[in-house]
Protein backbone atom coordinates (compact mmCIF):
# COMPACT_ATOMS: atom_id res chain seq x y z
CA UNK A 1 0.00 0.00 0.00
CA UNK A 2 1.39 3.54 -1.04
CA UNK A 3 2.27 5.92 2.01
CA UNK A 4 0.55 9.41 1.89
CA UNK A 5 2.45 12.54 2.14
CA UNK A 6 0.47 15.47 3.74
CA UNK A 7 1.42 18.77 2.72
CA UNK A 8 0.33 21.98 4.43
CA UNK A 9 0.48 24.96 2.45
CA UNK A 10 0.47 25.21 -1.01
CA UNK A 11 2.96 28.18 -1.82
CA UNK A 12 6.10 28.18 -3.47
CA UNK A 13 7.76 25.72 -1.16
CA UNK A 14 4.63 23.29 -1.51
CA UNK A 15 4.72 23.08 -5.30
CA UNK A 16 7.85 22.20 -4.79
CA UNK A 17 7.50 19.37 -2.16
CA UNK A 18 5.01 18.27 -4.06
CA UNK A 19 7.12 17.82 -7.23
CA UNK A 20 10.35 15.77 -5.91
CA UNK A 21 7.77 13.81 -3.51
CA UNK A 22 6.30 12.40 -7.08
CA UNK A 23 9.66 12.23 -8.85
CA UNK A 24 10.89 9.92 -5.86
CA UNK A 25 7.75 7.89 -5.85
CA UNK A 26 7.40 8.20 -2.39
CA UNK A 27 3.79 7.63 -2.20
CA UNK A 28 0.80 9.79 -2.93
CA UNK A 29 0.31 13.44 -2.23
CA UNK A 30 -2.18 15.54 -0.32
CA UNK A 31 -1.71 19.39 -0.95
CA UNK A 32 -3.55 21.60 1.09
CA UNK A 33 -4.50 25.20 1.71
CA UNK A 34 -7.09 27.76 2.44
CA UNK A 35 -10.45 28.08 0.63
CA UNK A 36 -9.18 31.31 -0.28
CA UNK A 37 -6.59 29.51 -2.83
CA UNK A 38 -8.34 26.49 -3.88
CA UNK A 39 -7.79 27.20 -7.30
CA UNK A 40 -4.19 27.32 -7.14
CA UNK A 41 -4.09 24.15 -4.66
CA UNK A 42 -6.20 22.36 -7.24
CA UNK A 43 -4.27 23.89 -9.86
CA UNK A 44 -0.83 22.95 -8.58
CA UNK A 45 -2.10 19.15 -8.00
CA UNK A 46 -3.53 18.88 -11.67
CA UNK A 47 -0.29 20.28 -13.17
CA UNK A 48 2.13 17.98 -11.56
CA UNK A 49 -0.26 14.84 -12.14
CA UNK A 50 0.03 15.67 -15.30
CA UNK A 51 3.57 15.53 -15.69
CA UNK A 52 3.58 12.18 -14.50
CA UNK A 53 2.62 10.86 -17.80
CA UNK A 54 6.60 11.98 -19.25
CA UNK A 55 8.84 10.20 -16.99
CA UNK A 56 6.33 7.68 -15.71
CA UNK A 57 5.88 7.89 -11.96
CA UNK A 58 2.95 6.27 -10.46
CA UNK A 59 1.94 8.56 -7.65
CA UNK A 60 -1.29 11.07 -7.82
CA UNK A 61 -1.79 14.70 -6.15
CA UNK A 62 -4.54 15.43 -4.16
CA UNK A 63 -5.48 19.61 -4.01
CA UNK A 64 -7.66 20.40 -1.31
CA UNK A 65 -8.76 22.42 1.28
CA UNK A 66 -10.20 20.11 3.40
CA UNK A 67 -8.62 18.50 5.98
CA UNK A 68 -10.75 15.57 5.76
CA UNK A 69 -8.25 14.59 2.38
CA UNK A 70 -5.34 14.73 4.57
CA UNK A 71 -6.40 12.52 7.62
CA UNK A 72 -4.22 9.36 7.63
CA UNK A 73 -1.40 10.72 6.21
CA UNK A 74 2.07 9.22 7.16
CA UNK A 75 4.26 11.95 6.63
CA UNK A 76 2.92 15.87 6.78
CA UNK A 77 5.40 18.67 6.13
CA UNK A 78 4.11 22.37 7.19
CA UNK A 79 5.02 25.35 4.95
CA UNK A 80 1.90 27.22 6.28
CA UNK A 81 2.69 31.33 6.97
CA UNK A 82 3.95 34.16 5.82
CA UNK A 83 7.01 34.27 4.60
CA UNK A 84 9.77 36.72 5.15
CA UNK A 85 10.18 40.05 2.96
CA UNK A 86 13.37 42.48 3.22
CA UNK A 87 14.12 43.81 5.91
CA UNK A 88 12.32 41.34 8.25
CA UNK A 89 13.82 38.41 10.67
CA UNK A 90 12.77 35.33 10.89
CA UNK A 91 11.49 36.31 14.59
CA UNK A 92 9.44 39.13 12.76
CA UNK A 93 7.44 36.53 11.43
CA UNK A 94 6.02 35.05 15.28
CA UNK A 95 2.92 35.94 15.88
CA UNK A 96 1.56 36.03 12.28
CA UNK A 97 2.60 32.61 11.65
CA UNK A 98 1.63 31.51 15.59
CA UNK A 99 -2.01 32.27 14.96
CA UNK A 100 -1.55 29.54 11.64
CA UNK A 101 0.18 27.09 13.88
CA UNK A 102 -2.71 26.78 16.28
CA UNK A 103 -5.09 26.26 13.60
CA UNK A 104 -2.58 23.72 11.65
CA UNK A 105 -1.66 21.60 14.87
CA UNK A 106 -5.24 21.59 16.42
CA UNK A 107 -6.36 20.71 12.99
CA UNK A 108 -3.21 17.86 12.89
CA UNK A 109 -3.90 16.65 16.41
CA UNK A 110 -7.34 16.18 15.25
CA UNK A 111 -7.24 14.28 12.12
CA UNK A 112 -3.61 12.51 11.43
CA UNK A 113 -3.06 11.05 15.08
CA UNK A 114 -0.18 9.07 14.11
CA UNK A 115 1.53 11.03 11.30
CA UNK A 116 5.71 11.55 11.56
CA UNK A 117 5.45 16.23 11.36
CA UNK A 118 8.16 18.21 9.52
CA UNK A 119 7.49 21.88 10.44
CA UNK A 120 9.48 24.11 7.75
CA UNK A 121 7.78 27.49 8.85
CA UNK A 122 9.22 30.09 10.42
CA UNK A 123 10.69 30.95 13.26
CA UNK A 124 11.13 27.91 12.88
CA UNK A 125 12.48 26.77 16.19
CA UNK A 126 9.36 28.34 17.75
CA UNK A 127 7.20 27.26 15.17
CA UNK A 128 7.97 23.44 16.08
CA UNK A 129 7.91 24.03 19.76
CA UNK A 130 4.43 25.23 19.37
CA UNK A 131 3.73 22.39 17.15
CA UNK A 132 4.79 20.25 19.78
CA UNK A 133 2.93 21.88 22.19
CA UNK A 134 -0.49 21.59 20.95
CA UNK A 135 -0.53 18.34 19.10
CA UNK A 136 0.85 16.86 22.42
CA UNK A 137 2.69 14.02 20.26
CA UNK A 138 5.52 12.61 21.45
CA UNK A 139 8.91 14.19 20.77
CA UNK A 140 10.10 11.42 18.39
CA UNK A 141 7.63 12.76 16.09
CA UNK A 142 7.81 16.61 15.75
CA UNK A 143 10.66 17.83 14.11
CA UNK A 144 12.41 21.21 12.45
CA UNK A 145 13.42 21.12 9.07
CA UNK A 146 16.54 23.57 9.67
CA UNK A 147 19.76 21.86 9.67
CA UNK A 148 19.74 20.17 6.77
CA UNK A 149 19.07 23.23 4.81
CA UNK A 150 22.01 25.27 6.61
CA UNK A 151 24.41 22.18 6.34
CA UNK A 152 22.98 22.01 2.75
CA UNK A 153 24.07 26.17 1.98
CA UNK A 154 27.61 25.52 3.83
CA UNK A 155 28.32 22.91 1.51
CA UNK A 156 27.56 24.30 -1.48
CA UNK A 157 29.61 27.79 -0.31
CA UNK A 158 32.69 25.24 0.38
CA UNK A 159 32.47 23.29 -2.51
CA UNK A 160 32.35 26.92 -4.54
CA UNK A 161 35.34 28.64 -2.85
CA UNK A 162 37.49 24.94 -3.84
CA UNK A 163 35.90 24.62 -7.10
CA UNK A 164 35.35 20.71 -6.16
CA UNK A 165 32.65 18.54 -6.29
CA UNK A 166 29.98 19.02 -3.04
CA UNK A 167 30.09 14.92 -3.23
CA UNK A 168 33.29 15.45 -1.50
CA UNK A 169 32.21 18.12 1.22
CA UNK A 170 31.16 16.85 4.84
CA UNK A 171 30.27 19.17 6.53
CA UNK A 172 27.29 19.89 9.50
CA UNK A 173 25.59 23.42 10.95
CA UNK A 174 24.14 23.24 14.57
CA UNK A 175 22.37 25.08 16.35
CA UNK A 176 19.01 27.52 15.73
CA UNK A 177 17.78 28.49 12.56
CA UNK A 178 18.89 31.88 12.85
CA UNK A 179 22.14 34.27 12.32
CA UNK A 180 23.80 32.64 15.15
CA UNK A 181 23.65 29.09 13.93
CA UNK A 182 27.11 27.29 14.40
CA UNK A 183 28.67 25.85 11.00
CA UNK A 184 31.58 23.67 12.23
CA UNK A 185 34.45 23.92 10.12
CA UNK A 186 36.51 21.76 12.80
CA UNK A 187 35.12 18.57 11.62
CA UNK A 188 34.32 19.69 7.89
CA UNK A 189 36.54 17.63 5.36
CA UNK A 190 36.72 17.81 1.79
CA UNK A 191 37.91 14.13 0.62
CA UNK A 192 38.59 13.80 3.94
CA UNK A 193 41.21 16.33 4.17
CA UNK A 194 40.32 18.92 6.72
CA UNK A 195 38.96 22.04 5.38
CA UNK A 196 40.91 23.92 7.41
CA UNK A 197 43.91 22.56 6.08
CA UNK A 198 42.64 23.73 2.07
CA UNK A 199 41.16 27.20 3.19
CA UNK A 200 42.61 30.69 5.07
CA UNK A 201 40.47 31.90 7.64
CA UNK A 202 39.32 34.49 6.12
CA UNK A 203 37.71 32.60 3.55
CA UNK A 204 36.35 30.33 6.46
CA UNK A 205 34.83 33.58 7.82
CA UNK A 206 33.10 34.69 4.63
CA UNK A 207 31.53 30.89 4.15
CA UNK A 208 30.20 31.05 7.95
CA UNK A 209 29.08 35.01 7.18
CA UNK A 210 27.46 33.77 4.00
CA UNK A 211 26.03 30.29 5.68
CA UNK A 212 24.32 32.18 8.58
CA UNK A 213 22.86 34.77 5.92
CA UNK A 214 21.81 32.33 3.61
CA UNK A 215 18.26 33.31 3.93
CA UNK A 216 18.35 36.72 3.89
CA UNK A 217 20.33 37.00 0.72
CA UNK A 218 17.36 34.81 -1.03
CA UNK A 219 15.34 37.10 0.39
CA UNK A 220 16.81 40.14 -0.72
CA UNK A 221 17.16 38.67 -4.29
CA UNK A 222 13.53 37.16 -4.61
CA UNK A 223 12.31 40.72 -3.23
CA UNK A 224 8.72 39.62 -2.89
CA UNK A 225 9.41 35.83 -0.99
CA UNK A 226 12.57 33.45 0.71
CA UNK A 227 13.79 30.60 -0.24
CA UNK A 228 11.88 27.24 -1.51
CA UNK A 229 13.93 25.14 -3.99
CA UNK A 230 16.32 24.24 -1.40
CA UNK A 231 13.87 24.28 1.54
CA UNK A 232 11.82 21.65 -0.58
CA UNK A 233 14.72 19.41 -0.95
CA UNK A 234 16.05 19.15 2.64
CA UNK A 235 12.15 18.16 4.12
CA UNK A 236 11.73 15.63 1.17
CA UNK A 237 15.23 14.37 2.39
CA UNK A 238 14.06 13.90 6.36
CA UNK A 239 10.57 12.61 5.05
CA UNK A 240 12.74 10.06 3.01
CA UNK A 241 14.53 8.76 5.33
CA UNK A 242 11.52 8.36 7.96
CA UNK A 243 9.39 6.35 4.96
CA UNK A 244 12.06 4.14 3.96
CA UNK A 245 13.67 3.93 7.10
CA UNK A 246 16.86 4.69 5.88
CA UNK A 247 18.35 5.85 9.23
CA UNK A 248 20.24 8.49 7.83
CA UNK A 249 21.59 11.37 10.19
CA UNK A 250 20.80 14.42 9.44
CA UNK A 251 21.30 17.56 11.45
CA UNK A 252 17.64 18.83 12.49
CA UNK A 253 15.47 20.80 15.30
CA UNK A 254 14.82 17.87 17.49
CA UNK A 255 13.34 18.18 21.28
CA UNK A 256 16.17 17.94 23.38
CA UNK A 257 16.11 16.43 27.66
CA UNK A 258 19.82 17.32 28.57
CA UNK A 259 21.29 16.89 24.81
CA UNK A 260 24.18 19.43 24.48
CA UNK A 261 23.24 21.42 28.10
CA UNK A 262 19.42 22.19 26.86
CA UNK A 263 16.33 20.74 28.11
CA UNK A 264 12.57 21.48 26.97
CA UNK A 265 13.58 23.35 23.81
CA UNK A 266 14.21 22.14 20.11
CA UNK A 267 17.37 22.81 18.77
CA UNK A 268 19.50 22.36 16.03
CA UNK A 269 21.44 18.58 16.38
CA UNK A 270 22.81 15.31 14.48
CA UNK A 271 19.59 13.05 14.76
CA UNK A 272 19.71 10.03 13.09
CA UNK A 273 15.46 9.48 11.15
CA UNK A 274 13.94 6.21 10.67
CA UNK A 275 10.60 4.16 10.82
CA UNK A 276 10.13 5.36 14.51
CA UNK A 277 10.70 8.78 13.42
CA UNK A 278 13.30 11.20 15.20
CA UNK A 279 15.14 7.90 16.77
CA UNK A 280 18.24 9.11 18.27
CA UNK A 281 19.78 12.73 19.28
CA UNK A 282 23.38 12.46 18.65
CA UNK A 283 26.14 14.16 20.91
CA UNK A 284 29.43 15.20 19.00
CA UNK A 285 32.36 16.58 21.29
CA UNK A 286 32.53 20.25 20.88
CA UNK A 287 35.22 22.57 21.32
CA UNK A 288 35.46 25.19 23.90
CA UNK A 289 34.35 27.90 21.30
CA UNK A 290 31.88 25.65 19.75
CA UNK A 291 30.54 25.25 22.88
CA UNK A 292 29.85 28.71 23.21
CA UNK A 293 28.43 29.24 19.96
CA UNK A 294 26.11 26.93 20.62
CA UNK A 295 25.06 28.62 23.96
CA UNK A 296 24.96 31.61 22.13
CA UNK A 297 22.30 30.24 19.73
CA UNK A 298 19.94 28.80 22.52
CA UNK A 299 20.21 31.83 24.08
CA UNK A 300 18.56 33.46 20.76
CA UNK A 301 16.08 30.32 20.17
CA UNK A 302 14.92 30.62 23.71
CA UNK A 303 14.38 34.21 23.10
CA UNK A 304 11.79 33.83 20.32
CA UNK A 305 10.62 30.60 22.10
CA UNK A 306 9.33 32.06 25.40
CA UNK A 307 7.69 34.63 23.61
CA UNK A 308 5.63 31.97 22.55
CA UNK A 309 2.16 32.41 24.05
CA UNK A 310 0.09 29.10 24.02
Amino acid sequence: MKKRIGLIGAGQIGGNLALIAVQKQLGDVVLFDIPQVEGLVKGKALDINQLTAVDGYDCRITGTTDWKDVAGCDVLIITAGVPRKPGMSREDLLDINLKIMRDVAGNIKAHCPDAFVINIANPLDAMVYALYRITGFKKNRVVGMAGVLDTSRFKFFIAEALNCSIRDVEALVLGGHGDDMVPLTRSATVGGIPLTDVLPKEKLDAIIKRTREGGAELVALYKTGSAYFAPAASAIAMAESYLLDRKRILPCAAYLEGEYGIRGYFMGVPTQIGAGGVEKVIEIPLSSEEKAQMEKSFQSVKRTVDGVKL
